[in-house]
């Protein structure tokens, strides 16, 4: 992989030449600390190309007033060749005018990149793991489910296309009260497979209590599929001749498999339809059946973080409805949670805290040092403990980041869809992606911070119109295209092939609006670096919707002016540079929408 030259990194380097030959003349200290400058966009593009916070994050250790040493600095960026010019503002921003030279060749580059403009080898391959949807296996995903899915695929694709070697995770969930309620109510729809007229009231009367929990449809398959490969042998018969099931331990660890396996199936294929697919699925029953918590709880044991003791009362409670008890307690607040946390229940078996921990040390010693997870946001008081014990057990080596998905409001028209029929409780996920399509989903998704609430509207998300985001971007690249095909009429293949656009006269290219959009797709390797390290994959959303909403404004200015229009006619030279302009516009778009994994289309019908 080649790094897209990062304009803004680039010029930081220049500017901390320029501090250093400026220290070495005399006219500042030597030695100045310059990790804190930064270089970026200006706000306004009135201002410039480029700001640097330079002079006052260096004023101080200096000894100097900010604008007194944006003054030296001005003096010495003003010389570069690149530099048009140069201004000095508020406290002391250096704002650097570019020359429009500089900004071509940019042009150039994403035209000889392509879609792979933006690729860069930041990550220089380490080793990442993105663990997301994890939900228990007990039913369809439902749509909160799907954002979080949505963000970590989308954060992974960042990542890798920031050059980080990534590893997408599901962690299954199939241990505990959950999937052992679930195969309570697959033993429901088991013994109505094999003929029973057995109501939800009457079979929930002979089970223990709250073990009918799953009472949608989707589980009904799931019972005639029990049926048709076990028979009647799971079930016995009462003495009036009818099928009920027989003690807990001759049915319940089969019927639980096959309800796991089941559901799995369901949970992969409902992924799949999201353009999900993770390479690994690590089982928590099988991580505990191999001694992986125990092998955990002893390393840490050996450190001194595991200890007998009695927790102070919670937050809220009163020492009348609170009974001190000695626990088993991992040292979290040694590493910065707020209080030591339990890893073993009173009935002696492991808190899911416990096996969590275990899980964690599994990834680091898979290689895993960077590791990332994407949790429902009702997790937040979870990760506190977490990031304890991955510093813990990965001797402060481990880094963990939890990004938490808020709820996602679905609604059709302003009004709240009603739950699904299938699934008995909620929306399913599939219902969406069939209603408006996977692509849709996998945008709007992402047009908010993963931490804010997402309102998500059926009938918005199929219209035709700048509210709906993925249309507005995706008809920025169908216009790009239909102006290739066009154009295709009046010049050869050769000719439009992006390597001989790369060679036109793109000093042609002069208009305010098209420097503004060329400045604006320079960015662009700048986000996805940005974007990467802040594992933040809505800012590349916000970047599509804006950088799309100049090219429609250029697009509607060539409709009201037409010397703006990118088939100039009779001249052939301006007519190149534009459709250069509008294939860099089409490999930039396709570029970040292969980052959501959404199609760049070619006709929007």
């Amino acid at each position: 992989m080649n790094d897209s030259v990062n304009i803004f990194q680039e010029y930081r380097h220049r500017i901390i030449a320029a501090v250093e030959a400026a220290a070495a003349a005399g006219a500042l200290p030597a030695g100045l600390d310059t990790s804190r400058v930064s270089v970026e966009p200006p706000r306004e593009a009135a201002h410039g190309d480029i700001t640097t916070n330079a002079a006052m994050v260096l004023a101080k250790p200096a000894g100097m007033k900010p604008r007194d040493l944006a003054v030296v600095l001005a003096e010495r960026l003003a010389a570069l060749d690149t530099v048009a010019g140069v201004d000095i503002a508020g406290p002391g921003f250096v704002n650097l005018r570019l020359k429009q030279s500089v900004l071509y060749a940019q042009l150039v580059q994403v035209l000889k990149a392509g879609p792979a403009y933006g690729d860069t080898t930041l990550g220089a391959g380490a080793p990442v793991n993105v663990e997301y949807v994890s939900t228990n296996p007990t039913g369809p995903l439902h749509v909160g489910h799907g954002r979080g899915a949505v963000v970590g695929d989308a954060l992974a694709g960042l990542l890798e296309k920031a050059g980080y070697a990534v590893t997408r995770e599901y962690y299954i969930n199939d241990a505990g009260a959950q999937v052992d309620a679930l195969a309570w109510s697959v033993g429901f729809r088991y013994l109505q497979a094999l003929g029973e007229k057995i109501s939800e009231e009457t079979f929930e009367g002979s089970c223990p209590q709250g073990q009918l929990q799953y009472r949608g449809e989707y589980l009904i398959p799931v019972g005639r599929a029990l049926m048709e490969k076990f028979g009647d042998s799971l079930a016995i018969k009462d003495e009036d001749g009818a099928f009920e099931l027989p003690a807990i331990d001759e049915w319940l660890p089969k019927v639980r498999e096959f309800a796991i396996d089941a559901m799995m199936d369901l949970i992969r294929e409902d992924l799949a339809a999201l353009g999900v697919r993770q390479s690994v699925f690590s089982s928590e029953r099988q991580l505990a059946g191999r001694g992986a918590v125990e092998e955990a709880l002893e390393f840490l044991k050996e450190r001194g973080l595991i200890y007998q003791g009695i927790l102070e009362p919670p937050k809220g409670k009163t020492p009348d409805d609170w009974e001190p008890r000695e626990q088993t307690l991992f040292r979290a607040t040694r590493f910065g949670d707020d209080v030591d946390r339990p890893v073993r229940k009173s009935d002696g078996s492991w808190t899911y805290f416990a096996t969590d921990m275990a899980y964690h040390l599994d990834k680091y010693r898979r290689g895993f040092k960077i590791m990332i997870n994407v949790w429902g946001a009702d997790h937040g008081g979870y990760v506190k403990r977490m990031r304890a014990a991955v510093k813990a057990l990965t001797g402060g080596e481990g880094e963990l980041d939890v990004k938490l998905c808020q709820m996602v409001n679905l609604t059709d028209d302003g009004k709240p869809v009603k739950m699904s029929k299938r699934a008995g409780t909620f929306v399913t996920l599939r219902d969406v992606i069939d209603k408006v399509g996977k692509d849709v989903v996998r945008f709007i998704m992402l047009t908010r911070k993963n931490d804010a609430h997402l309102d998500f509207d059926l009938t918005q998300a199929q219209e035709q119109s700048r509210d709906n985001p993925v249309f507005y971007v995706q008809y920025a690249h169908a216009r790009c295209r239909s102006v290739l095909r066009h154009a295709a009429e009046e010049f050869t293949s050769e000719e439009l092939a992006p390597r001989s656009l790369a060679r036109a006269k793109l000093g042609r290219l002069a208009d305010p609006a098209e420097i503004e959009l060329i400045r604006t797709m320079a960015q662009w390797p700048r986000m996805v670096e940005g974007a990467a390290l802040a594992h933040e994959p809505h800012r590349i959303a916000y970047y599509l919707q804006e950088f799309a909403g100049r090219f429609h404004a250029l697009w509607n200015m060539g409709k009201d002016n037409a010397s703006l229009r990118f088939i100039a006619t009779n001249d052939r030279e301006l007519s190149l540079a534009r459709l250069a302009l509008v294939q860099g516009v089409a490999f930039v778009i396709a570029s970040g929408l292969k980052v959501f994994d959404v199609e760049p289309v070619e006709e929007l019908r």
